[in-house]
């Protein structure tokens, strides 16, 4: 058995309290500076501009789906909990599909809660009603979206403005 014994004094111990704290908060400030308003970009930056990795309230959600070229109105006709399925089907392996092309992956948050914001599409091209955008967060992180025709036909695609 190995002993050691120091003996300090009451200074040298706050000094060393006061160094030690310093060290964690600049530690903690750091992470928090590259975790708070950080910019997420897809692999090709040129096909994804850079958008905001949290959208913590609607004038943040308005500016993330503005990114991509879309105009909508500018309050959610509908708020959503969701919760990923904890195992995908095939029909939610095809919508993943579609959310990776843009960079999300839903498997990420499988069997997770979040929010699915609905909005009106106003500028869809040759089409001018019965569009809608599905933006879907998750702790005011955006995990993913889809854009779709509630008439006629009907389709559903990802965030990325056709064309």
């Amino acid at each position: 058995m190995f002993m050691v014994s120091v003996k300090l004094k009451k200074k040298r111990l706050l000094i060393a309290a006061a160094v030690v704290m310093v060290g964690v908060m600049a530690v903690a400030g750091a992470g928090q500076a590259l975790n708070t308003d950080a910019v997420v970009t897809a692999s090709d930056s040129a096909a994804m501009p850079e958008r905001p990795a949290r959208v913590r309230d609607n004038d943040q959600r308005l500016a993330y789906i503005a990114s991509f070229g879309w105009e909508v109105e500018p309050e959610p006709v509908e708020i959503m909990e969701i919760v990923i399925p904890s195992e995908f089907d095939s029909l939610y392996e095809e919508y993943n599909a579609m959310q990776m092309e843009l960079g999300y992956d839903l498997s990420r948050h499988a069997g997770r809660r979040g929010k699915r914001f609905t909005y009106v599409v106003t500028n869809y091209p040759g089409q001018d009603q019965d569009v809608r955008l599905n933006l879907l967060v998750r702790d005011n992180r955006v995990i993913g979206g889809d854009v779709y025709s509630t008439g006629g036909e009907g389709f559903m695609h990802s965030l990325a403005l056709p064309g």
